[in-house]
């Protein structure tokens, strides 16, 4: 898939993205009205923008999350990065999909610092659902927004890191 804006209303384009990610129409719709109903729980009285995030784990567990903002604006945390926090310490380490939520049109994608998150956490062919305020979602995978990433793997093992010269 591009960035060809469909429509979750349309089977055809829901049966699209399911079959192209391996994901059930049951599980599509569930990460879309979840990460839609995680907005209602954003903390954001500055921006005024909410968005709700809903990870869907390797065993089928889907884990919430919405923005926090704080009066010092840098120290807010986006949704993103609150559901995959709180997937972590829930022991969770197998990630299926990812999708985002918010209250505009088109579909807006996770910052540059959610990309880097999420690709801390996912495997690079992880599809990333983003919908707006009307169902609408463009899909693709964490790659096509993270092209020539950084990411764990590309760090040598801690035993292995040459000596300072």
């Amino acid at each position: 898939m591009s960035t060809d804006i469909l429509q979750s209303n349309d089977e055809s384009h829901v049966s699209r993205a399911c079959e192209t990610y391996s994901l059930t129409t049951t599980q599509f719709h569930a990460l879309h009205s979840r990460s839609s109903a995680a907005k209602a729980t954003a903390y954001c009285p500055y921006s005024l923008f909410r968005v709700g995030c809903s990870i869907l784990t390797e065993d089928g567990q889907h884990i919430d999350g919405a923005n926090v903002e704080n009066a010092s604006y840098p120290v807010g945390t986006c949704a993103e990065r609150v559901a995959f926090g709180k997937a972590v310490t829930e022991g969770h380490k197998k990630f299926k999909a990812v999708a985002v939520a918010t209250d505009i049109s088109p579909p807006a994608s996770p910052c540059g610092m959610c990309r880097q998150f999420i690709r801390e956490f996912c495997e690079l062919p992880t599809p990333v659902f983003m919908f707006d305020k009307d169902g609408a979602f463009v899909v693709m995978k964490l790659e096509q927004l993270l092209p020539l990433s950084f990411g764990p793997e590309a760090l040598p093992p801690r035993g292995e890191l040459p000596a300072k010269a």
